[in-house]
């Protein structure tokens, strides 16, 4: 098993802007406020795709965002909600907060579906915004903006392909032809003394992760060798492939091998041993002769199991191989990916601290969410709108806050590029 790891940016959509209109029809004399609201913004959502085994889609893609709402408009017409985005992930995939490394969900249910973030809240139209005694309200509420957040994906694999066989036989050269991984290789017997996983990418697009198992000799079921604990990685792999060394240079005999392994397969676990298995034939490219090559034909044919021919060092039949691997895994179960940790999980919120009171210098600076939402309802030129401004500081405690920090009439206070003086 090891971790499979990708660090992503998500956002959710902003929300669309209420409108400032005014009825304009014939044979209204003096018409209203008539701004419609704007739509929210898209939500970000992970669901579960039974079709992924990996995150190596997302080391090409880094970020995430979803559809923004439109903006309201005259006539009471709504904006139009912005598309919420889902993005796939295999099952088992672990989304943390890259800032604090708490763990946002858990998706290890198939047809899971987790909210990670909301989008921002559509902007209310002018019309909300009349009263008896403001009857031409000129501004507007603005759409919230969407949250972002760096997240990271963590998924737990077990390698859907074992590379099965002897030491020698040319399994590390062909997990190193064929993925990323970066395994030891060398001529001399059990240089894999670790498990080595990588993620084949094909052509087609799909992905699946594969194990080059350390070399298993006789007596491995007993511990003979790297022993035991080797046959353990494979154990929950869904497909077996048995590479085998048909080139002859070390005087080793195919048939002699394939029954070798199977019989230590066998002994271990009696499921292992009904594996599905491909016979890989390797070193085709340096066969002193093609003996061994036939025998092995010969028993595949009577055993009713494929094989192909390869060449890990020169890629020779490789692509074919591949291709099939992939329409075989579309047709085996998945065993089961999840440990059942305990993991506390939460979810990404809104700051707590909805705004903040800071000096620099002389000046009051006001900072938060809040305040932005605010400001986003203000037009600076209108008397109306800055009552109303006067009034949410007021009912928001900033009124009560500024105080404490012993703001005096005249002194500056700054919220985002506006500054003014401060007046009861």
């Amino acid at each position: 098993m090891f971790t499979d790891y990708a660090k992503i940016t998500i956002k959710s959509g902003n929300g669309g802007d209420g409108a400032v209109t005014f009825r304009r029809e014939k044979y209204v004399a003096a018409g209203g406020p008539d701004g419609g609201d704007g739509g929210r913004g898209g939500n970000i959502y992970f669901r579960v795709n039974p079709n992924s085994n990996t995150l190596i889609d997302f080391r090409f893609t880094k970020k995430f965002k979803a559809q923004n709402g439109e903006n309201g408009s005259g006539s009471n017409k709504y904006g139009k909600a912005g598309e919420d985005l889902y993005i796939d992930v295999p099952i088992g995939t672990i989304i943390k907060d890259s800032q604090t490394g708490k763990v946002v969900a858990d998706l290890s249910q198939e047809g899971q579906i987790e909210l990670i973030l909301k989008g921002g809240k559509g902007g209310k139209g002018n019309s909300h915004f009349a009263t008896s005694t403001r009857q031409v309200p000129r501004f507007a509420q603005a759409g919230e903006e969407g949250e972002e957040k760096e997240v990271i994906l963590e998924l737990k694999l077990l390698a859907d392909v074992g590379l099965l066989g002897f030491p020698n036989v040319g399994k590390s050269t062909f997990l190193a032809s064929v993925t990323e991984a970066k395994p030891k290789i060398a001529n001399y017997h059990f240089t894999t003394i670790e498990p080595n996983l990588g993620v084949v990418k094909t052509k087609s697009g799909e992905s699946f992760v594969i194990a080059d198992i350390p070399g298993i000799i006789e007596g491995a079921s007993e511990g003979v060798g790297l022993g035991i604990q080797f046959l353990r990685h494979v154990e929950r792999t869904r497909l077996l492939l048995h590479v085998i060394d048909v080139s002859g240079i070390e005087g080793r005999n195919p048939v002699e091998d394939f029954y070798t392994i199977n019989e230590e397969l066998k002994k271990y676990s009696e499921k292992l041993s009904k594996r599905k298995q491909i016979i890989v034939a390797n070193k085709i490219d340096i066969m002193q002769n093609d003996e061994g090559l036939r025998a092995l034909e010969k028993l595949a044919q009577e055993q009713k199991i494929e094989m192909f021919k390869i060449s890990g060092a020169t890629g020779e039949g490789v692509t074919a191989l591949l291709n099939r691997v992939t329409e075989v895994l579309k047709t085996l179960p998945k065993e089961e990916l999840v440990e059942n940790d305990e993991r506390v999980i939460y979810t990404l919120e809104e700051d707590k601290d909805e705004f903040s009171i800071r000096k620099e210098g002389n000046v009051f600076v006001i900072e938060g969410k809040a305040i932005n939402r605010l400001m986003g309802r203000i037009n600076i030129d209108d008397n109306e709108s800055m009552y109303y401004f006067q009034k949410n500081l007021k009912s928001m405690g900033i009124e009560d806050e500024l105080k404490k920090q012993g703001i005096q009439e005249g002194d500056l206070v700054k919220v985002l590029n506006w500054t003014f003086e401060w007046y009861e």
